[in-house]
């Protein structure tokens, strides 16, 4: 706290795991505490402090799910190896350190690490300003990521129009909502995430918890579990694809088109056939089901500029941006009416889904407050 400020103390998620005689122990920062660089890192090896390359590495690829781009998480991790399993005389200022089995230590640091963001996956509530002067307190929110139940959650997609195609949307007018879609529960659901109410500007759902009001960004929560659901299959080698009735023709011009082709294997364990179509375009023949009716042309342009800035990053790393990108594009749009029941259904595969309480850029997807937290800013208490 006194080095690393009073935020990262009360924002931060303590780390510790050991294997093989390797640990590691410390505290990492929630994702949504960040900064524009690394000099909030602090890492120690055997008790020495150092600036090594693969730790950071290691740190940057933990996060690079939660966190935006250009933007740093804080830490404060102590590692302790076997002593003749490092060789510290590779620096002349000791700064760095050699590890004799290098994977090993990425491989526990970047779990521990994940376990952390796993046990920590809540958002802070934010300054909410009820008038100059009166601010709510900033605190995390109690939902945690939880296991999904034998029984599968009814998908929220599912609950859309049924000609919508897998894990899309139908395309309807967008009109209130409210007349058809059956009354919420009286009281609100024993669950973390609670029950919907109302939807605000067709952007944000406001549910109503056992202990307060959950506010959820609608297309940030739903990016996440189609960014999950993505991860899931390609790790599976199963993702279903949609055989596109009237392919669709892309003008990228010629570098995108060439950067496209280059990579249309990498796309096609994606779920995305394509080909070339020419100078400067390419044909889309096939899509990620899960997708359902996105707008393709974006797509395919913001892939070929994924694509452009991620040259130098492992296979895993580009395929999980192409996954990122297409989620995003897949996801349900802010601006779109929801029904009390499609709400409710988001919510609950919200708390089926690791990394819900942000979205694939590290924005927050909800924050919560308390029943206390209203009464403050009401003057009640």
């Amino acid at each position: 706290s006194r080095i690393m400020g009073r935020e990262f103390a009360e924002d931060a998620e303590p780390v510790r795991l050991e294997r093989d005689g390797f640990s590691v122990a410390g505290f990492a920062g929630r994702p949504t505490l960040n900064r524009p660089d690394a000099s909030l890192q602090y890492l120690f090896v055997n008790g020495r402090p150092v600036k090594d390359r693969l730790l950071l590495s290691a740190i940057r690829g933990a996060y690079q799910d939660f966190m935006p781009r250009g933007r740093y998480p804080l830490a404060a991790l102590f590692l302790t190896v076997p002593v003749e399993a490092v060789d510290v005389n590779v620096h002349p200022a000791k700064a760095e350190v050699r590890f004799r089995e290098a994977s090993l230590v990425r491989s526990l640091l970047v779990s521990a690490l994940h376990e952390a963001l796993r046990r920590g996956a809540s958002v802070p509530a934010g300054a909410i300003m009820a008038r100059p002067g009166l601010v709510a307190e900033t605190r995390p929110a109690s939902f945690q990521y939880r296991a999904p139940l034998s029984t599968p959650l009814q998908s929220f997609t599912a609950a859309a129009s049924t000609s919508a195609p897998m894990g899309g949307f139908a395309e309807r007018p967008q009109t209130a909502f409210e007349d058809a879609a059956p009354a919420a529960p009286e009281q609100p659901a024993e669950e973390p995430l609670g029950t919907a109410r109302a939807q605000l500007h067709k952007t944000y759902i406001v549910s109503e918890t056992a202990c307060g009001i959950v506010l959820v960004d609608q297309h940030a929560a739903h990016e996440r579990i189609v960014y999950e659901k993505l991860k899931a299959a390609l790790a599976d080698g199963r993702i279903a694809r949609q055989l596109l009735l009237i392919p669709e023709i892309v003008e990228v011009g010629e570098e995108d088109a060439a950067l496209l082709l280059e990579h249309a294997d990498k796309l096609a364990d994606s779920g995305l056939a394509v080909e070339s179509f020419g100078i400067g375009a390419v044909i889309v023949r096939e899509a990620p089901a899960l997708l359902g009716q996105c707008d393709l042309q974006s797509l395919v342009r913001d892939l070929a500029h994924e694509l452009a800035g991620n040259e130098a990053g492992s296979v895993e790393a580009r395929l999980n941006a192409i996954c990122a990108t297409m989620a995003c594009h897949g996801s349900v749009r802010a601006g779109r009416a929801m029904r009390l029941d499609e709400m409710n259904a988001l919510l609950r595969e919200m708390e089926a889904t690791p990394g819900a309480a942000q979205c694939n850029h590290g924005r927050p997807t909800y924050v919560e407050l308390s029943r206390a937290e209203l009464e403050r800013l009401f003057e009640r208490r």
